[in-house]
């Protein structure tokens, strides 16, 4: 496995990757866990080669937010990525990614991002998609992999990929759940003891809603009532949003109907987690 940190390394080792064929990406911030790997896996499915990114992007922190807290563990990555086969694994440093600073030019996610976690996170979704269009024009990749747990972030990268004609097929990889059904996430790291066995209530909340949905109920008040009741169950818990949307123009959806989706986002103790479920 290759470990490229600056520009010209990764540029070496793509010309050797291109050689024997296609080429997947997955973008990640590090602390690698199983939904990760997951990606890496399907990454592998898709193209002859996988090159894995772990940079942590200052661009889509606000200051309030935990960039200098955010976890780290670059050598358990690395080892992790070798493990489950990846080929290349860029690691550059916030010089690297911006080497003029704060770049001048970003990308707008446009009025998509005032649905979901965009509300409550302004200029996020902008440092996100500035940084993966850096990421694409970097690496050149046939294809992308992300997670289906980051819904909204997906969905804008599709779009950005698409209305850009940027060249890359992007792909989802579907959550990766704790045994108790919590979604895998960096954050949960955060957690306490106590935090942790409460957050499986958002799944929990989630799941309710899925069951009315089957049994015949389409209102979307209904619905998202359901998931707030769940939720207020456990008192670590505070629910930020509860939303039903399309899953391509994330739109508000009433009544429900099957590829609808759930989304989600809240707060136990100091920790922001998401979740989602598509409707069937």
């Amino acid at each position: 496995m290759n470990v490229a940190r600056t520009r010209e390394a990764l540029a070496s080792a793509l010309a050797s990757l291109r050689a024997s064929g296609s080429t997947a990406l997955v973008p990640t911030m590090g602390f690698l866990h199983e939904g990760h790997l997951s990606l890496v896996d399907r990454a592998r499915d898709l193209a002859d080669s996988t090159l894995v990114s772990i940079f942590v992007n200052p661009l889509q922190f606000s200051p309030a937010e935990d960039l200098a807290t955010y976890p780290r563990n670059e050598a358990r990555d690395l080892e992790l990525l070798r493990a489950r086969g990846a080929d290349v694994v860029f690691v550059p440093g916030v010089e690297e990614m911006y080497p003029g600073g704060d770049p001048a030019v970003t990308v707008s996610p446009g009025p998509l991002e005032e649905r979901l976690c965009g509300r409550y996170r302004p200029g996020h979704f902008r440092g996100v998609l500035t940084v993966v269009a850096k990421l694409f024009g970097l690496v050149r990749p046939d294809v992308a992999v992300f997670g289906r747990k980051d819904f909204q972030q997906a969905v804008l990268i599709r779009r950005m990929a698409r209305d850009l004609e940027l060249g890359v097929r992007v792909e989802t990889g579907p959550i990766v759940r704790e045994p108790d059904g919590l979604a895998m996430s960096s954050r949960n790291a955060y957690l306490s003891d106590e935090e942790r066995a409460q957050a499986a209530g958002l799944h929990q909340a989630l799941s309710a809603a899925l069951i009315r949905f089957g049994e015949g109920e389409s209102s979307a008040a209904t619905l998202l009532s359901t998931v707030a009741g769940e939720v207020a169950r456990f008192p670590l818990l505070r629910l930020q949003y509860a939303d039903l949307v399309d899953p391509e123009g994330l739109d508000p959806v009433d009544p429900a109907r099957p590829g609808s989706v759930l989304a989600l986002a809240a707060y136990c103790g100091a920790t922001r987690l998401i979740d989602n479920v598509e409707l069937a």
